[in-house]
This record gives C-alpha cells, sequence and structure tokens, in this order.
C-alpha cells in the first residue's frame, strides 16, 4: 500500500516554500494517477511520520514498512524513530538505496574514512560497479477501505503560489530527461554556463523529488556519450561530473550533518559578518545595481528556478561583495528554489563563500561584471528579467558605471563598489588581520 505522509507545518519554514510544495502537490496527483492506472491506490495521510504509519499498521494489519533511506539528518532520525518502532511492534522495517548511484558509505577512501576533496571522491566514485535500476511495477493490489485524506494542494500549507514553476510528475519528468539526452548533452560542457536559453538539463527537481532513477539518467547518459566523438564525449562527463557533485554532497553531509549549523572548514567558524540586512533585502528583491546579480535573483523569484553558475555569481557576491552570512542565503535558496535540496545547496553556498569541503579559496572572488560579460556576453539573459534595462546597450551591462551612477532612472545604483568589497572579503577572510583570526 503506497502511502505519503504529509507534514503538518503551516505558512512558513526554514527549509521550504510555495515552489517546493507546488511543484510536490503535482507529482502526488500524477502518482495517484499512475498507481490507479496499474490497480493501486496512493494513500495520503497527515502528521509525524511513525505515529501516522503506526496507525496505519494497526489499521490494515501490515507486517512490514518499506523505505527509501534518506541521506539528510532529519530524515535519518525519522528513520531511526521508525526502527525503533518496528522493533517493539516486531514488525520488518526495510531500508532501501535509492537516491543516489553510490550511497554514502560506499565512496571511502583506503582508510575507510570519507573523502573530503572531490577529485579523489570522483575518482574512487568511477572505480566502483554501477547498479542498473529495476523494472517498473506493472500491478497493484491495494486494501479496501482505507481511509485517506485528498490530494494536497498549496491551501493545505496555508500558502499561495509564488512562481510559475516546472509540471511534476514522472510523464513530464521523463520528457525532461529524454529532451536533454537528445538535444543537451553533447554541448553541456560548452554551453552551461551561458545564462540565456536552455543549456542545463533543468533535471535537479526530477532529481530531487525521485521522479527520475539516478541510476537510469547515469546509465543512458554514458550510453548515448558512447557515440559522440572524443571532444563531444567530454561534454557529457562533465554533466556526469556534476551528478558526482551532487552524490559528493550527500557523503559530506552524511558524514558531517553539522554543516547545517556550522562551516565544514573549523577555521572559518565563529566569524562575525559585518554585513547588514539592508544589503540583504536588496540582494533579496534583485536590487543591487549589478545586472547580473539582480536578474539571477529576480529569475529565482518569477520561476522558482536559478541556473548554476549564476547560484555560484550571486552566493559569492552575498559572501563576498556584500560580507552577509552565506546560512542567510542558504535559507533563501531553501524557501525559493523548486529543485532545493539541503546537501546540494549547503554545499553549494559553503563552496561559494569558501568555508565548505573542497571549497574554493577564500581569496578567489568572482568580479560579476567580468562573469556578466563571459555568461551573458549580448546581455540576453540580464535583458529578460530586468526589463527596465532593455534599452542599455549590452556592453554598459558589464561595466561599472562610476560611482552613484544609474544605468536608467528606474534602476539603482550599485550598493558597493566591487574592487573595494573585494578588498574587505581578503581583509576580513584572510589570515593576516582576517576577522576569524581572532575567534579560531
Amino acid at each position: 500500500m503506497p502511502v505519503y505522509v504529509l507534514s503538518d507545518w503551516r505558512g512558513s519554514h526554514r527549509w521550504t516554500g510555495p515552489n517546493r510544495q507546488q511543484f510536490l502537490c503535482g507529482c502526488l496527483s500524477s502518482l495517484a494517477r499512475n498507481l490507479a492506472a496499474i490497480g493501486g491506490r496512493l494513500v495520503i495521510r497527515r502528521g509525524s511520520a511513525v505515529p501516522e504509519l503506526a496507525k496505519l499498521v494497526h489499521e490494515v494489519g501490515a507486517q512490514a514498512i518499506f523505505f527509501n533511506r534518506n541521506p539528510d539528518p532529519f530524515g535519518r532520525r525519522v528513520e531511526a524513530e521508525l526502527c525503533a518502532f518496528g522493533e517493539n511492534a516486531r514488525l520488518e522495517i526495510a531500508g532501501f538505496h535509492d537516491g543516489t548511484v553510490h550511497e554514502p558509505g560506499e565512496v571511502l577512501n583506503s582508510s575507510g574514512e570519507p573523502f573530503r576533496v572531490f577529485t579523489a571522491y570522483a575518482r574512487a566514485w568511477k572505480n566502483l560497479g554501477k547498479r542498473k535500476p529495476q523494472g517498473r511495477v506493472r500491478a497493484l493490489k491495494v486494501p479496501e477501505g482505507v481511509a485517506s485524506l485528498p490530494l494536497p494542494t498549496l491551501e493545505t500549507w496555508g500558502l499561495q503560489p509564488e512562481a510559475d514553476v516546472l509540471e511534476g510528475g514522472e510523464k513530464a519528468a521523463r520528457t525532461r530527461m529524454k529532451r536533454f539526452i537528445e538535444r543537451g548533452l553533447a554541448s553541456y560542457g560548452h554551453l552551461r554556463n551561458f545564462l540565456a536559453g536552455e543549456f542545463t538539463s533543468r533535471l535537479s527537481q526530477d532529481l530531487r523529488f525521485g521522479l527520475l532513477s539516478i541510476r537510469e539518467l547515469v546509465g543512458r547518459c554514458r550510453e548515448r556519450a558512447s557515440q559522440f566523438t572524443a571532444p563531444t564525449r567530454k561534454n557529457a562527463e562533465k554533466f556526469i561530473s556534476e551528478l558526482i557533485w551532487r552524490e559528493f554532497y550527500f557523503s559530506i553531509l552524511w558524514h558531517f550533518p553539522e554543516v547545517l549549523e556550522t562551516e565544514f572548514n573549523p577555521k572559518f567558524r565563529r566569524m562575525q559578518w559585518p554585513g547588514t540586512r539592508e544589503h540583504f533585502d536588496r540582494w533579496r528583491a534583485g536590487e543591487t545595481g549589478f545586472p547580473i546579480v539582480d536578474a539571477a535573483m529576480r529569475q529565482l523569484a518569477e520561476t522558482g528556478f536559478m541556473p548554476n553558475r549564476a547560484r555560484m555569481i550571486v552566493a559569492m557576491f552575498l559572501t563576498k561583495d556584500l560580507l552577509l552570512d552565506w546560512r542567510l542565503g542558504e535559507s533563501y535558496f531553501m524557501q525559493k528554489l523548486t529543485d532545493g535540496e539541503i546537501a546540494s545547496n549547503n554545499g553549494g553556498w559553503q563552496w561559494s563563500a569558501g568555508t565548505g569541503a573542497d571549497a574554493v579559496p577564500y581569496f578567489r572572488i568572482l568580479n560579476p561584471w567580468t562573469q556578466s560579460a563571459r555568461c551573458d556576453p549580448d546581455g540576453e539573459y540580464v535583458k529578460q528579467w530586468l526589463p527596465e534595462l532593455r534599452s542599455v546597450a549590452a556592453h554598459r551591462l558589464h561595466e561599472s558605471p562610476p560611482l552613484g551612477e544609474r544605468l536608467t532612472f528606474d534602476y539603482p545604483a550599485p550598493i558597493v563598489d566591487h574592487a573595494h568589497a573585494r578588498q574587505k572579503a581578503l581583509e576580513f577572510f584572510g589570515q593576516d588581520g582576517g576577522a576569524y583570526a581572532s575567534h579560531a
């Protein structure tokens, strides 16, 4: 009997928001239809997972509960509680590997310890054998008369729609996967950092919600890549490398769950971030006066999505130019991103801040103006999301205007001077006079 237990929070949450819940509603509706087509039925309950499952076990006389293991500490806590319940109730509790090609405990160094550097992790990951996905369920019979809540809507959590999110469900996800493998995989490594147009896979939310098998995706990409020429094959390998980064961050969270609260690198802990609330609000609203940053933040607000290169730019701008705590950005992204996944989001933010596992060194600071010129040379991306700048010549979008000058009357002047902000960041992070030195 397939069961989904809805969370019982309402209104606001540190780690989620309307976009992901709206996508979830679409996924559950699609799943319910798919199950009905093979004779099954999706049972919906709401509340704390283990007590709700315990009630259901009693109602139907179940002998076992099966679930797919979760790598984050919140899911692991629920699973431990479920196992304790099963032991007391003499019930079989079976957890399975599902969300990654290799579980965190599989990819270890020669000493049996987790990797802290991506390159070594990726090498070990590639050397392990790859299991193929199981066949799909063709028929299902569910006990009659089991009570179920209706499928959820945003109102279930007291939320209203905020963005134009992608269609949920397995059918839509498989369509996206097929389109990317056929049209985007061969050029991915070359085009992925260009922000105008669709050059990324757009599969992250589908992996996040389990709409696609990661094993099937990797297998199909490798099969397709085997048909490419050597230079083109490197483009495909870059995409697979990004999937390995995802699993690397899962491993980091599994072995070091404290990263959700503090910096992975101990020397950067207890820093007193000097950024202001006003600057955070301007960043969040897409009103910093840096077109590439503001365009990305407006895209996030309107669609619940942002390309990975843009995430790096805005994250480094928040932490390095504005000297604001990465946790503020991490939480905001989780509230807005349709594909928001705790491990990857935390890993990306700590990477950009220079505090995480295998992170960019603190002294490597992206220049938003240079990134704009490289990733959006014709200004198409900026003008798509910032209509007030559509009349501005592309080259001006990539140049820091004179202090206090606006690109147009209705677009703000830059809130900081990047060159000056960069120097402040070097002093803040640096060991000679850096802010952490007196606290470490």
